[in-house]
């Protein structure tokens, strides 16, 4: 996918399968099912493929994928986890390998984002992945990560954060990472969490992380029942749908199973669209 002077390819960083009343908080089952199709134990499919950007020369990662060897025999089965990443893989076919990313823009670090940072080497022995990359992160959520409260410790993970310290690059408000792609903290899913915006002349798009982490949750009321702030989240998925929308921009995914990326015009309508592979799991 082309916007602007940016390339878009979505790795492959794994799949889990979550419980569909809390990804859809309070909202009916008879109103998110009719959008987003759950399975006989009521679980939906989500994808963790992290995003390639290649921009003005840099090879940056959105997120980072569920990672390999990282979760129990019991957190695969509850997490629903039918496949593991095959970034490497992946970046393989483009002629590339980890040793090419120049950053790693982490929208949050709940293990399902961040497991894919580092690999296990022995028992309870860890080591980075990325050993090139600079990792983004605001500071709030970098805060969290090393010092989890009793709601969010079974998120953030010590094998995903201590074998990256002297990699991690933090901000406050926004950084701009390149010209015209920016992260921005909007809190909402978790308290540092943050999206990303890209701007090239009129092409335009938002990465709106898990404030908006598929295209059945476009509408700002429907909020995750995982949010540690939903009401942040909800004012900060009506602010960037408006600005998004009145520039017809690109909404793009990471956890989405049916769509890469939705375009919307000014009336919030689905102008155009980017579908993923569908496939059977072994």
């Amino acid at each position: 996918m082309k916007v602007g002077r940016a390339s878009l390819t979505w790795l492959n960083g794994g799949v889990t399968h979550l419980d569909g009343g809390a990804m859809f908080g309070v909202v009916p089952k008879a109103l998110w099912e009719k959008k987003y199709a759950p399975n006989e134990r009521n679980q939906i499919e989500l994808r963790t493929d992290p995003i390639l950007i290649q921009v003005d020369g840099k090879n940056f990662l959105i997120d980072s994928g569920i990672g390999n060897d990282k979760l129990t025999d019991k957190q695969l089965r509850n997490f629903g986890v039918l496949e593991q990443s095959m970034v490497a893989e992946s970046l393989g076919k483009m002629d590339l390998t980890v040793d090419d990313i120049d950053g790693v823009l982490m929208t949050h670090l709940h293990y399902d984002h961040a497991c894919g940072l580092t690999k296990k080497v022995e028992e309870d022995t860890y080591e980075t992945i990325f050993k090139n990359a600079v990792i983004y992160t605001s500071e709030v959520e970098w805060h969290e990560m090393r010092n989890p409260n009793i709601r969010s410790v079974n998120s953030y993970w010590e094998m995903n954060w201590k074998p990256v310290v002297d990699q991690v690059k933090t901000f406050t408000k926004e950084i701009e990472i390149v010209k015209g792609l920016r992260m921005i903290h909007t809190s909402g899913h978790s308290d540092g969490h943050s999206i990303l915006v890209f701007e090239d002349k009129d092409e335009t798009f938002i990465h709106m992380a898990d404030i908006m982490p598929t295209h059945a949750h476009q509408n700002k009321l429907w909020v995750l029942a995982y949010d540690d702030y939903p009401i942040s989240s909800v004012h900060e998925k009506e602010k960037w749908m408006e600005f998004g929308c009145k520039k017809e921009a690109w909404y793009t995914f990471y956890h989405d199973a049916y769509y890469r990326a939705v375009k919307l015009n000014e009336a919030g309508e689905t102008t155009d669209h980017i579908e993923r592979e569908r496939y059977e799991y072994n």
